[in-house]
């Protein structure tokens, strides 16, 4: 009989016994010389080096969302430093050409009022692009008052005559072509002739007496006698004159005064120059 009362609630019974050994574990535990401490001294013991690597972990995984987000704000500094950087450098570029080009109209000006002959300014806004000919094409044409014939000069010399000329823009042929020509003559011993340029490269100044006195370094100027160059203005410098040879004249090699590949800005001689008077008939 006791046995099946004991079979029958042993469910309650065994859930009391424990409830009470548990309460026996509790209560001895917090005496840290008691034997019931030891086991869990053994648990912590086992569980430290698991809880030490989870606490590195979580440390870890912290740092390493923090250093992100700094990399992603570095990153966005970094970003805008650069295009700070950039617009600074566009600036300064931008005002690097303003004031290159203010000495460039600067120059033209003290061109403009020596010529003391109407003229009118012009930007270079291309080339010849097939290389059978030396021209520029300028920007300003017939609407501008631009025509055939007029001189075109820099602030370095004289760069060419106008050929061609549209409503828009105009071509100009350059004293460096084979094709132009001008009169002029040595500013030191006087001497004329025609500068025309080579169909190679360079231009020599024709017909020079080989009596004459010409030298290298000699500077050459317009004469004025063409009717289309003012008179004075400067052509280039002698390079070399080779007296050897058969013939009359001497050829007198020069250098333009004007770099017609790095021309930006050029002045147009609107002003027609006075024609002589016709010569009478015999």
């Amino acid at each position: 009989m006791k046995n099946y009362f004991l079979w029958r609630n042993r469910v309650p019974i065994t859930g009391a016994v424990l409830l009470l050994v548990s309460a026996h574990f509790l209560w001895s535990g917090v005496l840290p010389d008691q034997r019931a401490a030891r086991p869990r001294s053994l648990v912590m013991e086992a569980l430290a080096p698991f809880q030490i690597a989870a606490a590195r972990l979580a440390d870890g995984g912290s740092g390493i969302f923090h250093d992100y987000f700094d990399l992603v704000g570095v990153q966005r500094e970094n970003t805008r430093l650069r295009a700070e950087l950039a617009r600074e450098e566009t600036q300064r570029a931008r005002l690097a050409e303003l004031e290159a080009e203010n000495l460039r109209l600067s120059d033209m000006l003290e061109l403009k009022q020596a010529l003391a002959l109407r003229s009118a300014a012009a930007n270079v806004i291309g080339a010849d692009a097939t290389g059978l000919a030396r021209t520029l094409v300028i920007e300003g044409g017939s609407d501008q008052g631009f025509a055939a014939g007029m001189a075109v000069l820099s602030t370095d010399g004289v760069v060419g005559k106008i050929i061609a000329v549209g409503p828009g823009s105009s071509r100009v042929l350059l004293i460096n072509d084979h094709n132009s020509a001008l009169d002029a003559f040595d500013q030191r011993s006087r001497v004329r002739g025609i500068v025309a340029g080579l169909v190679d490269e360079g231009m020599v100044m024709k017909y020079v007496d080989r009596s004459e006195d010409v030298k290298s370094g000699d500077t050459i100027v317009t004469s004025g006698l063409d009717g289309i160059f003012p008179r004075g203005l400067l052509v280039g410098e002698v390079t070399s004159v080779v007296r050897e040879g058969p013939g009359l004249f001497l050829t007198v090699n020069v250098a333009p005064a004007a770099d017609f590949r790095r021309l930006e800005q050029v002045l147009i001689v609107t002003q027609r120059m006075p024609q002589p008077p016709p010569e009478p008939k015999g």
